[in-house]
């Protein structure tokens, strides 16, 4: 490995060491915590200005050298279609958890919470999903790259990726800039990377001054069942799946992609980790198409950690409320809250303004009781975050696999840490951009590194 590859393994070495002193931080001046948050800001609004160009000329190289449309529509028709049955699937562990452990007994509102709680109501009333659906849609053509919304962009890119498709060998000129561009875009990342450590340090502190340990203290068992709903879900239900149909280890592939988790872990924003995540699937052996429409569509619609927050907060606050709901109460208002949560997608707190928003339209009565949520719901949207990108991973290793667009021997070199991923440029340089991963083998790979631990 390069002296260059060598330097970015200081530099998450630092990010472990800023999130520790935010935390040291946070706990000791709780006042000067608060006021390092927009450090933390700052750094998420650095990688979400670099998500839309990124998306673009993925989606755009992916699509743009596929022979046939229709390939396109199988993929994102797979990829619906299984976050649709994952969904359910979160929803369902979070019924059963949360039913079984009850967490919210012997908890006592307040006014101030209350007033938290409204607050939160009127931002889930801000968005419905014909709104969502019609801002799908861009202003202009240019208004969906300098609006950062993930989904207009990933639609202009469809359209030009199948546009260059059409235009056959003409393309290949615009294709070719485009390769250059997303080159380009990459070394910017990279660079915006050294500042993670600051980023990290500043909303570390920034949370750990406002919470406090009371908070902490009193909402720790709906935290910990939470979390540990999450690693249920990730575990018992991703896991096998992934090792059933792509043969590939869950804890191999999270270890490949550890970095993400501690960036995301650091920042709270799984967006932080979305550019990356496209890189180090195509790494992997993933193909362009399917890493290009998987992935950023999974950012809006595939939120199994959402999911499983949504289900278990609900339960909570009608358990502290006094006002439990029956099963089928339980059932259609969570239906309601997954299929709002896709048009909060990519809004910072969206978990907890679908929460009080649905709670609103459904049962306005147990609305204040989300204020007893609001203190720790940043805690809370860590796990959100790290199962989203997770079950993001997972999907689109899937999706390559049942379309036939993923290399198991590509993965296993990987894996196995003989192919390492280029951390300097975020790109593939043995492959090179411009020439697509060799077609999976038809035998099956025995490698240590896809063994199912």
């Amino acid at each position: 490995m390069s002296a260059a590859r060598d330097k970015t393994h200081y530099l998450y070495i630092a990010v472990i060491l800023a999130v520790v002193a935010g935390i040291a931080i946070g706990f000791a001046a709780p006042d000067v915590g608060v006021a390092l948050k927009p450090l933390g800001t700052a750094f998420v609004a650095l990688i979400k200005m670099m998500i839309s160009p990124i998306i673009f000329c993925t989606i755009v190289l992916g699509v743009g050298s596929v022979t046939k449309a229709a390939k396109v529509g199988r993929v994102g028709g797979l990829a619906l279609g299984y976050f649709i049955a994952m969904s359910t699937v979160a929803l369902g562990i979070g019924l059963l958890v949360g039913n079984l452990v009850d967490p919210g007994q012997g908890l006592q509102l307040t006014d101030e919470l209350r007033k938290a709680a409204e607050a939160e109501a009127a931002k889930g009333g801000e968005t419905d999903t014909v709104s969502f659906l019609l801002g799908i849609i861009p202003t202009t053509l240019v208004s969906a790259f300098t609006e950062g919304q993930v989904l207009q962009t990933l639609l202009v890119a469809l359209f030009t990726g199948f546009a260059l498709q059409a235009m056959g060998e003409r393309a290949k000129p615009i294709l070719n800039g485009i390769t250059h561009i997303q080159r380009l875009v990459f070394r910017i990342l990279a660079m915006i990377m050294w500042a993670a450590p600051v980023g990290a340090f500043g909303a570390i502190a920034a949370v750990v001054g406002a919470t406090g340990l009371d908070a902490l203290r009193s909402l720790g068992v709906i935290m910990l069942a939470f979390y540990l709903t999450c690693l249920l879900f990730v575990f018992v239900i991703l896991g096998p799946m992934l090792w059933l149909v792509a043969r590939v280890g869950l804890v191999s592939l999270l270890r490949y992609l550890g970095r993400e988790f501690l960036l995301i872990l650091s920042t709270s924003s799984s967006e932080s980790a979305l550019p990356r995540l496209i890189a180090k699937m195509e790494h992997l052996g993933v193909s362009k198409p399917v890493v290009g429409i998987t992935v950023p569509t999974g950012y809006s619609f595939n939120l199994d950690g959402t999911a499983i927050y949504l289900t278990m907060a609900t339960l909570f606050v009608a358990s502290a409320t006094g006002a439990p709901l029956a099963f089928g109460e339980q059932v259609s208002l969570l239906v309601f809250m997954m299929i709002a949560s896709k048009g909060a997608a990519g809004v910072t707190g969206a978990g907890l303004a679908t929460l009080a928003g649905g709670l609103q339209s459904h049962r306005p009565d147990l609305v204040d009781g989300v204020g007893l949520i609001v203190g720790i719901d940043r805690f809370m949207s860590e796990a959100r975050a790290l199962t989203n990108f997770a079950g993001n991973a997972v999907a689109t290793v899937l999706i390559g696999t049942w379309t036939g667009e993923f290399d198991r021997e590509r993965a296993a070199e990987v894996l196995a840490g003989r192919a390492p991923f280029d951390e300097t440029t975020l790109l593939d340089d043995e492959h090179g951009d411009d020439t697509p991963p060799p077609p999976p083998p038809a035998s099956r790979t025995d490698d240590p590194a896809l063994s199912p631990v």
